[in-house]
């Protein structure tokens, strides 16, 4: 009877010990979501900015390669100005002349000016003598005129002055344009990323709007995933979300829904049925942390494909398999990229490549 009973025991504790385990297994080891979470393949993304001319001009050099890093305003190519320089002195040159026209004008009026009081006293003065019978009408009709030519005289120069004033305006404005083109010539990056493509090398002829760079922006890191209707009609923008890579099985990235199409990918052409409409698929982007992916810039990378995890209950539980390795967000002031270079320090750059 007592082996019996001892057994019976020894039967439960270790029912007892493989039910734990089996429970422990399927909690925090097997890889099965919970009820209230969906999941889908993806694959990091990021935006492609190009780096491209404003004006047709042939490449003078090239300063980054593909997969280096660059900061927004780093100059990243020089494209030959040489012309566009010399049109610009050229233009500075005009406005300078237009200046000294002006000041030519400015000195004119006030001789003119001065012609013209003159002019007006005499005829002041023959007047009063006319009356008295001093002088002929004659003579009176002669400062008439001398008055009247020395008021058109000034009327032209004051003309002339606004003339001037106009064409410092258009020398001035062929200045800024000039400048703008030389300015233009020198490419810098306009966001903070990493080179993919390089596709113009020194001494290429490019036209307007041709890429030199194809830079990608870390500045927005997401996976793209696409879930059923079922599923993405109770996400939120800014759910919870979890991503796991293939290269990285054991590490999960925390994640936020930022995008949630209003559109359904791969729909039917017919939708009539309930299974019709459980095929609707849904594209959604889960984001990366910004400060999670500027505490890891150098390994930060696109096209890695994985599995995107989504929590549509906001009631349930994360699984333990998904909490184990959740990695930690960094303040954003442990890495942030380098900070952008002010203006003077852009142009004395520029000064420095032409």
């Amino acid at each position: 009877m007592k082996r019996s009973l001892l057994a019976i025991i020894l039967v439960v504790v270790l029912a007892l010990l493989c039910g734990a385990g089996v429970y422990i297994y399927y909690t925090m080891y097997a890889r099965t979501l919970p009820p209230g979470f969906a999941s889908s393949n993806g694959r990091m993304e990021a935006t492609q900015v190009d780096v491209a001319t404003k004006a047709p001009g042939r490449v003078e050099s090239v300063l980054v390669e593909e997969g280096d890093f660059v900061t927004k305003g780093q100059i990243v190519a020089q494209m030959d100005v040489a012309e566009t320089v010399a049109a610009l002195r050229s233009a500075e040159a005009q406005a300078a002349q237009a200046r000294k026209a002006r000041d030519q004008a400015t000195h004119v009026i006030e001789q003119r000016k001065g012609e013209m009081e003159l002019a007006a006293k005499e005829l002041g003065r023959q007047e009063a003598l006319v009356v008295k019978g001093f002088a002929t009408e004659q003579k009176v009709d002669q400062y008439r005129t001398s008055h009247t030519t020395a008021q058109a005289a000034l009327a032209a120069a004051e003309s002339s002055l606004a003339a001037n004033e106009a064409a410092i305006r258009a020398a001035d404005a062929e200045v800024d344009r000039l400048r703008r083109l030389v300015d233009d010539g020198t490419l810098v990056a306009t966001v903070s990323g990493r080179v993919i493509y390089r596709l113009a090398e020194p001494g290429e002829v490019l036209a307007a709007g041709g890429k030199v760079f194809t830079l990608l922006d870390l500045s927005n890191v997401y996976m793209t995933v696409f879930l059923p209707a079922a599923d993405a009609g109770r996400l939120a923008i800014g759910s919870e979300a979890r991503l796991v890579l293939e290269p990285l099985p054991d590490r999960v990235l925390p994640a936020t829904v930022s995008f949630v199409s209003a559109r359904a990918q791969f729909t039917p052409k017919q939708v009539e049925t309930r299974s019709e409409r459980d095929r609707m698929m849904f594209r959604v982007k889960l984001r990366v942390p910004q400060a999670l992916v500027n505490a890891h810039l150098e390994q930060a990378k696109t096209g890695v494909t994985g599995e995107g995890y989504v929590r549509v209950d906001p009631d349930a539980q994360w699984p333990a398999w998904l909490d184990a390795g959740l990695a930690a967000i960094p303040a954003e002031s442990d890495k942030a990229p380098a900070p952008a270079p002010a203006e003077g320090d852009v142009k004395k750059d520029r000064e420095v490549v032409q």
